[in-house]
């Protein structure tokens, strides 16, 4: 029985740690794609280019016999040639750049799979293996958490003091942190970089990502009274997107005949200073859902799972915890109900039980609280109550004995 208790189910271990090996997946997909459309581009450049070098030579070896043939004629295949050159050169140096981002990025998985593989070779949660891999864990999960709030040189010390730098995402938090804190500053020129450098597979996820920043952008110029500016603007970049957003460009359109401190909605929602906000929020969004990370933390989420199997609903009563109340007995040893963890869970769902456990011989007091009768008797006796009094262990009042019921569980 006690091997059954203290086995270690690796499957179940692991689905918190998902997004350690989707991140450098998507990297890698990335990369791949930039790849690809360089060598597409490039390879239709080329073979342009040797259409037209093979055409101009054949034009100029018809014509060696004629005296008209000029310099400039005879020595374009080379310039065609030089310039094919020049361009498989830029694009050998592009792919050796995306290569060596490649393998750093499977070097990093390589890492984070034997790292997983590692749970699968540990027969028992007692086992001192396990105490090792669970603190490698909670390290990356507070990288994670420190990441996702903005600290991202601290993150950047903790991931080095403890040698895991190849198991978290220092890069990736840090670029989506740094276009954040620009949303926030009033900035949307290092977001739409972002937007372009991820064109279609934000396409591909129907983001409107980039129209926001480009109404953003509209009602910037509209505030500062640069109307025909703002109009140019609309034409060339909110007009594209008339099919899926035919409301809003409307309502950017009469924006030009409000004034930036108008009370009327919606205007005066697109004017307000808070859609920097929504825009950052906004953004984080989209590139979580991008990379396929989580939207909470990782802590977060395993701090939730493990207060949920510990919660119940004694430990957010009506009747204060043996923890915060002085009149109180005993001692208990819930997490829940410590000082620490109690509004933290107070939240959480509560812990599915299949099975109850209650003291021998219950009975119940006009509180309505459920105590073992051996247990009443022998705290009266340590309190040196009269023989008629028993006290609640955990509120502390007293009650005739005779008020005292016996339960019965059907």
């Amino acid at each position: 029985m006690a091997m059954q208790t203290t086995k270690l189910n690796a499957e179940s271990h692991l689905l918190l740690d998902q997004p350690l090996l989707r991140l450098p997946h998507e990297l890698l997909r990335k990369t791949f794609k930039t790849s690809q459309k360089h060598i597409e581009r490039d390879s239709a450049f080329l073979i342009s280019s040797i259409k037209e070098a093979t055409a101009t030579f054949q034009q100029a070896k018809n014509d060696d016999n004629d005296s008209t043939t000029t310099e400039d004629q005879a020595v374009a295949p080379l310039a065609t040639l030089d310039s094919m050159i020049n361009r498989m050169q830029g694009l050998k140096r592009k792919l050796e750049s995306l290569h060596s981002e490649e393998k750093v990025v499977l070097e990093q998985s390589k890492k984070r799979i034997s790292h997983l593989q590692d749970l699968y070779s540990i027969p028992s949660l007692v086992d001192e293996e396990y105490d090792r891999w669970s603190r490698i864990r909670l390290d990356r999960l507070l990288v994670d958490a420190l990441l996702r709030n903005g600290y991202g040189e601290s993150a950047k010390m903790l991931a080095k003091e403890k040698g895991i730098e190849d198991l978290v995402d220092v890069d990736v938090f840090v670029q989506c942190a740094k276009i954040e804190a620009s949303l926030r500053r009033g900035s949307t020129t290092e977001c739409l970089a972002w937007c372009q450098e991820h064109k279609n597979a934000l396409k591909k996820n129907k983001s409107n990502l980039e129209f926001n920043l480009r109404l953003q952008q509209y009602i910037e110029l509209v505030r500062a009274g640069n109307k025909k500016d703002a109009i140019t603007y609309s034409k060339k970049f909110l007009a594209v997107h008339h099919e899926a957003h035919l409301p809003e460009i409307e309502k950017a359109a009469a924006l030009l005949a409000y004034p930036p401190d108008t009370q009327w909605q919606p205007y005066k929602n697109l004017y307000s200073p808070n859609r920097w906000e929504y825009l950052a929020t906004f953004f984080v969004n989209t590139h979580h859902d991008l990379y396929n990370l989580p939207f909470r933390p990782l802590l977060h989420i395993a701090l939730s799972a493990g207060l949920s199997c510990l919660k119940t609903p004694a430990c957010h009563s009506s009747i204060t915890s043996s923890s915060f109340n002085s009149f109180s007995s005993t001692a208990s040893l819930c997490p829940i109900c410590s000082t620490e963890l109690n509004d933290l869970a107070r939240n959480v769902p509560y812990a599915h039980h299949v099975r109850s456990v209650v003291e021998p011989d219950p009975v119940v007091l006009p509180n309505g609280r459920i105590y073992g009768r051996a247990r009443l008797q022998e705290l009266s006796s340590k309190l040196g109550l009269p023989p008629d009094r028993v006290r609640d262990p955990m509120t502390g009042d007293e009650f005739d004995e005779s008020k005292v019921k016996k339960v019965y569980i059907s």
